[in-house]
Formats: structure tokens, sequence, C-alpha cells
């Protein structure tokens, strides 16, 4: 069977000629333009649909910023009556069956909603002081948790133990664009603790504020979870599936992070060299050179990455790029070591730890209980303990 052929649009000949006159009126629907007046009309046609977008973009945000402050409000008011009254949590109960009686076109009113509200409350007026019948809730907009959806906030404040955490997950999901799957998966890996905690040299190789927006563009460590690795394996095999795995990897290194190859080749005096992977950062507007290692930092990996970042200044670098930045993964390290190390090199770079999901050797996996093994088990002891064995 033949496939079929693409067509295209032509408009018809004109009656005196082969092709349309310049100076033809063309249709728009029910408008007949020239074409210095149809350009003139799609740029005024593209400005609307820019106002129409941007509107629909503040409407939403301001629906959901009445959204939480409307939750925000409702915490406060179960917050204030729990604390006049011996109710309990039979006051939420109640509250909730009365409210979707009285509206239930409404949603957001059911017990478990209405406990989120309670907490959401509790959690940031709690850094003002004890909650009493008498308080009043705190000043509204303090926080930016009015610029992420319900459900963003509700990971947030369940899941931090503190407002200075919060607020890092709060503008972190504003500042990358986080879905709820992805701020959930940060909140797993801790991100909170490990941003910016890369031993670096960036104060004394980098001007400021580079060397801050650089330093906090890194983490310590870096979690690889992503991946399972079966023992033993090497950087190049680690390189193979970070590679395989680059939309997580990016994820893992963060906003701003393009790949622009691995095993990346330069030639330097007629010798070939590889770097393991080669990055370019928008926000930083620079290249970023890693290189992995599967073992203890020692202090002559700096030494290779200085040489790479010579190199890739060297050869790769723009004028209007800023200096290369390098980044050494190694399975451990001391800081004390890496601050040695690092002190007198003149190219800025950084050493993190990274980590991995070992998987078990095939030849273990059948020497170790089941889950539903274990959970028969704790039945069982169960049970002995119900009858006092």
């Amino acid at each position: 069977m033949n496939k079929p052929k693409l067509k295209t649009y032509a408009p018809p000949p004109a009656a005196t000629s082969s092709a349309p006159s310049a100076t033809a009126p063309i249709m728009t629907n029910s408008l007949t333009l020239q074409p210095g007046a149809l350009a003139e009309y799609q740029e005024w046609l593209n400005t609307i649909k820019q106002r129409i977008v941007s509107v629909r973009l503040r409407m939403a945000l301001a629906a959901n910023r009445e959204l939480i402050l409307f939750y925000w409000e409702l915490g406060a008011l179960i917050a204030h009556k729990q604390a006049q009254s011996q109710w309990g949590d039979k006051l939420i109960a109640q509250l909730s069956a009365d409210l979707q009686k009285a509206f239930p076109d409404i949603k957001g009113l059911s017990a478990s909603n209405l406990k989120y509200c309670l907490r959401f409350f509790q959690f940031y007026a709690s850094a003002q002081g004890e909650i009493t019948a008498d308080s009043t809730p705190a000043p509204f907009g303090q926080q930016a948790v009015d610029q992420i959806p319900w459900g963003h906030n509700i990971l947030i404040f369940t899941k931090c133990q503190s407002e200075a955490e919060a607020r890092f997950y709060i503008d972190q999901t504003i500042q990358q664009g986080w879905s709820r799957d992805v701020l959930a998966l940060q909140l797993k890996s801790n991100l909170y603790a490990r941003a910016g905690k890369a031993v670096s040299n960036f104060s004394r190789t980098l001007p400021s504020p580079q060397s801050d927006l650089a330093q906090q563009t890194l983490k310590d460590p870096y979690t690889f979870d992503f991946m399972a690795m079966t023992a033993p394996y090497n950087e190049r095999d680690v390189e193979q599936q970070l590679t395989r795995h680059i939309t997580q990897f990016l994820l893992e290194l963060g906003k701003g992070f393009a790949f622009i190859g691995r095993q990346y080749h330069l030639e330097i005096a007629g010798n070939d060299y590889y770097i393991d992977l080669l990055f370019y950062h928008v926000t930083l507007k620079c290249y970023v050179v890693v290189e992995l290692k599967n073992r203890k930092f020692i202090p002559e990996y700096a030494g290779k990455l200085n040489f790479y970042l010579s190199a890739v200044d060297s050869l790769l670098k723009r004028d209007d790029d800023q200096s290369s930045i390098g980044l050494l993964l190694c399975r451990d390290k001391n800081n004390i070591e890496v601050e040695f190390a690092l002190r007198d090199m003149n190219k800025p770079m950084g050493v993190s730890e990274y980590t991995l999901v070992e998987a078990l050797p095939d030849n273990l996996k059948g020497a170790l209980p089941t889950v539903e093994e274990i959970e028969s088990d704790l039945q069982q002891l169960q049970q002995r303990g119900e009858r006092g064995e």
C-alpha cells in the first residue's frame, strides 16, 4: 500500500496571472487586508492573546491566594475554638458535617482537610508564640504560601520541621516550577539539608554574587536513588546509568543545567583527554565539568579537575561566558582534606559525595525472606505476645 502524501494548501491562481499579485488583498475570515495591514493585524492579535494569557494567570493566582487565605482563617477559627472548649477532635467532625450539609457544592470541607487547615495555621502561627483563645491570626503574606497550590502546602507543612525549612521549599517550588510529585521527591531526599553544602573554593576564585550562586547550585551529598547498581561497578558504569536516566539526573542537579556530553573529547598538545560529564549552566553562564570517582576523595583528583577546567576555558569558553566550574563527585570524602586540596587551586571547583541504591546480587536474593514471610513472622510474634508466651 502506498503511503498517503502530505498535501499543502496553495491559493488558487488569479484569473489573469499564474501567481497572486503582491498587492492583492488577503482574506482573514471576514476581513480583507493588504499584506502590510495583515502583518499589523497579526501583531496586534498576538498582543491581545498574550494579554489574555497574562490575565488568566493572574486570575488563577488570585483564586489560589483567596483559597489559601480561606484555609488559613478556617484553621485559625478552629484553633481558637478548640482553645476555648473541651471538644477536641469531635469539633472538627461535627463542623465538617454541618458545613458540607450547608455547602454541598464546595470542596475542601471534609474532616481530613479541616485538620490540614488546623495544622497549616498551627505550623506557621506557632513560630510567633503559644496559641490561646485570645490569639489573632499572624499577618498573612509574610510567607509565599499563597503563591503555591494547597496540595504543595500540605506536603511542606506536614514534612518540614521548621519555618525556615518550609520557606526554603516554598521558594524553590516557585523558582523551579516544581510539580507536587517533584516537591515530594525533593522533600524525601532532604534537599534543604544538602543544598549549598559542597566543599568549594568559590568564595576565593569567583566574584560575588557569582560565588554565592555557584555555591547554592551544588549539593552534598547528591542522591542518585533512581539508579540501582550491582557491585562491583566502576565510574564508567555510573556514567552510563546517569546518562541513561538523564531526566532524573538533571532533576537532581537542579535548575539550569544543560547536558552537553559524556566522555567529552578534548585534544591537548596532540593527546586525547575525556571529560566524564560536561554541562552548561544557563543561569551561571558557564560550563560545568563533572568528574565521577567511585572511591574516597584524594587530593590528586582536584589537580586533574583543575587541568580540565583550564582546557575547557581555553578551548570551549566564549568571551561572554563566565569561568568554568568543576564538580568532583566521590563516594566518600574528608572535608579537611578537601579544603587543603582546594586551597591553592586557581580554578573554581567543589567536591561532593554521592549515594546510590546498591542492588543485591542474584545469588543473595533467594537467601533473604520475602515481605510475606516477614509479615507472617510478625503476626506469629504478636499472637504469642497476646497468649503471654
